[in-house]
């Protein structure tokens, strides 16, 4: 009971995908690290996902038995694009989640997290699948795809409607920032060249106690007159301005009408220090509200930046999780006793 640590295993892709660590490396690490949980990319990591071979589940329960850890989350994605002259309709996107829910049952999760953005409408043809197989939908309330975006709130409507155990949200906390990523900022004046103004400026809004989200199309439909005044030349700095609208600064408290519909947490990790804290985010509030609000479930581990690691630098995958694990880790125990 209470809350758990886990990692999605999209933390160490790079490692899985250039062949450093097969997924029984990624599960000894795992309990290296004394996480109570993985969360896993079929996609990515199961060969023939959404409908695996026998021989495929065959390996993966092998896995479970030698490494038993728990099994916090499936992150689901809705590839809607799979073929070059169509989308999907909406018939066959019922069917794929379908698919993805008998799968995450055969597997042992109960929870599949629906990629931000997933439309409202999936829900109530999935629901009795999801019923008969204990297992939740639940879509990431992702920084730049939260709270006040169309689909979110349509979703969420839709949500609270059906009102479901089998339905609820993950929410991701990048909607909680305290500033933007050093890590980020670093790689983009290095790589591209962009204006030190812009990332101060950047900085200057958080330091503020605003977000830069508020600042983008994104929110509104156009970009900040002031940012843009920023931008002095697009080829080095549009890139950066343009992925400032992931960064939000919210209070914890928008959450308060979703508590009950909370089956799973991202703990994003862009950076941790040398001081043993990550850069961007404070984990320690996050945590406290969780508890506050006798959250019962998952904090897992998600480590993006090993997208803005400069060409030719290692990219820190291992270490970076060993430090946030073993932080948060550490924050549990002080908060929960």
């Amino acid at each position: 009971m209470g809350i758990k640590t886990s990692v999605s295993l999209y933390s160490l892709q790079y490692q899985f995908l250039h062949g450093k660590m097969n997924l029984e490396d990624i599960f000894k690490y795992m309990k290296e690290l004394n996480a109570d949980g993985i969360e896993i990319l079929p996609d990515q990591m199961l060969k023939g996902t959404p409908t695996p071979s026998e021989e495929t589940y065959a390996e993966w329960d092998a896995l479970n038995q030698k490494y038993p850890l728990g099994l916090a989350c499936d992150d689901v994605f809705l590839n809607t694009n799979m073929f070059k002259n169509r989308e999907l309709t909406k018939r066959e996107c019922i069917e794929l989640i379908r698919q993805e829910i008998v799968m995450a049952h055969r597997l042992g999760f109960r929870i599949i997290r629906l990629v931000s953005m997933v439309p409202a409408w999936i829900l109530e043809p999935c629901l009795e699948t999801a019923a008969l197989n204990d297992v939740a939908m639940c879509i990431e309330i992702h920084g730049g795809l939260g709270f006040g975006v169309r689909k979110t709130e349509e979703y969420l409507e839709e949500m609270v409607r059906l009102d479901s155990p089998y339905i609820g949200i993950v929410p991701d906390t990048s909607l909680f920032m305290k500033r933007p990523p050093c890590v980020v900022d670093e790689y983009c004046m290095q790589l591209y060249g962009t204006n030190p103004d812009l990332v101060k400026y950047a900085r200057e809004i958080f330091e503020q106690g605003g977000d830069t989200f508020r600042l983008t199309a994104k929110n509104g439909g156009k970009m900040d007159p002031k940012l843009m005044s920023y931008v002095k030349d697009p080829a080095k700095d549009m890139f950066y301005a343009t992925n400032l609208d992931g960064y939000e600064n919210r209070s914890l408290s928008e959450m308060d009408p979703y508590i009950k519909y909370i089956k799973h947490f991202h703990f994003k990790l862009y950076e941790m220090t040398e001081a043993g804290v990550e850069y961007s985010i404070d984990f320690k509030e996050v945590l406290e509200y969780l508890h506050q609000n006798h959250y019962d479930g998952y904090v897992s581990t998600e480590y993006e930046g090993n997208r803005w690691v400069l060409p030719g630098q290692p990219i820190p995958e291992k270490e970076q999780v060993a430090a946030h694990q073993k932080l948060i880790q550490k924050l549990i125990r002080k908060i929960e006793g």
